[in-house]
């Protein structure tokens, strides 16, 4: 009998061992801290999608796209959640960096810029903004896109106060600047913890005032989609069904995340997944486009003016920045099937 159970013992360990072996490793990179919009992620991970896919995915908070692009082009991370302006810039600036990374699945397909500002200053439309201050960190993608939004909208003379993360809303608030470039879904919720009512805020979102980028997407690092395409895939469909988990039930998405990081204001951080999904994922451009995927002339344009706002070495080639050939079929993309109607 004790033979027959280490026989057992030793069949069921090998199985295990088999199993696991048929697993693929994967190293992931947001591209802030854990977050509402981090449940995207983690909520594919806890429900274990990733895992029914073969996938062993570990996931690591970031500290900005610009960071992400470049640990998954130095294979620290396989692959990550990333600014597609930022990995424009990276591909033009490194045109003969081994690499590169490509994005695969577009996830917020209207960048989260905005300008927010006090109702006081007076500020209510672009052109309010000739002659004022703005500040923001000099990474922000916000920023680093001015002068798309700034000659979409003629603004002229305005002067720049660059500064840490934390500090960009306390100047705001302060009086220090005018107004301030930032993630709609970040900057709004900062300014009311810092006792600003949301109806003394005005927002002035990229999207709504001709600046139509796309903002972050999925990237994967050029050697790990060679070598593990199907692996790619996987990935891609099981996030899918996350974000369909995700909007079904933002609330428990929530939970996922405290899960992984306990001090989170859980209720503060719902609102901020649902501002960033209304804002950037369940929009009518990613309804009329399908959610994940990116149109050749919309991304023709975005490499251009990426090349004259950013400044880039290299003019960016949208050509070699997107490869949509490793997303889930439309069908399965369907994430607005999920949505709530909006009240």
């Amino acid at each position: 009998m004790k033979k027959l159970t280490a026989s057992l013992a030793l069949a069921a360990s090998l199985f295990s061992s088999a199993v696991h072996a048929q697993e693929t490793s994967l190293k992931f990179q947001l591209d802030w801290r854990f977050e509402g919009p981090a449940a995207l992620f983690l909520v594919p991970a806890a429900k274990g999608h990733f895992k029914a896919e073969k996938l062993n995915v570990t996931i690591d908070a970031g500290n900005g796209s610009g960071g992400t692009v470049t640990r998954v082009a130095s294979g620290t991370y396989d692959m990550g959640f990333a600014d597609l302006a930022a990995l424009m810039e990276f591909h033009a600036n490194n045109p003969t960096a081994p690499n590169k990374p490509v994005a695969v699945m577009m996830v917020y397909n209207n960048t989260p810029a905005a300008v927010l500002a006090l109702k006081k200053s007076g500020i209510k439309t672009p052109a309010d903004l000739n002659g004022k201050k703005l500040g923001a960190p000099v990474f922000d993608a916000g920023r680093k896109a001015w002068p798309i939004f700034a000659k979409a909208n003629n603004i002229t003379n305005v002067a720049w106060t660059a500064m840490d993360p934390p500090l960009r809303e306390t100047m705001l608030v302060r009086g220090d600047i005018d107004a301030i470039t930032g993630f709609s879904f970040t900057s709004l919720l900062n300014l009311e913890a810092r006792g600003v009512k949301t109806d003394e805020v005005v927002i002035l979102p990229y999207p709504q005032y001709g600046v139509k980028l796309y903002g972050n997407a999925v990237i994967v690092g050029e050697d790990f989609l060679k070598k593990n395409p199907e692996a790619v895939k996987a990935f891609l469909r099981a996030f899918t069904k996350g974000v369909k988990d995700v909007i079904a039930d933002p609330k428990g998405a929530i939970a996922t995340v405290k899960a992984r990081d306990g001090i989170i204001n859980e209720e503060l951080e719902l609102r901020r997944l649902k501002l960033a999904l209304d804002a950037s994922v369940l929009t009518a451009d990613a309804k009329a486009e399908g959610f994940g995927d990116a149109k050749p002339g919309r991304l023709a344009l975005m490499a251009s003016q990426v090349s004259d706002a950013f400044a880039t070495k290299d003019r960016v080639n949208a050509a070699v920045i997107w490869n949509g050939s490793y997303l889930p079929t439309a069908a399965d993309r369907d994430v607005f099937a999920k949505a709530a109607p909006k009240k």
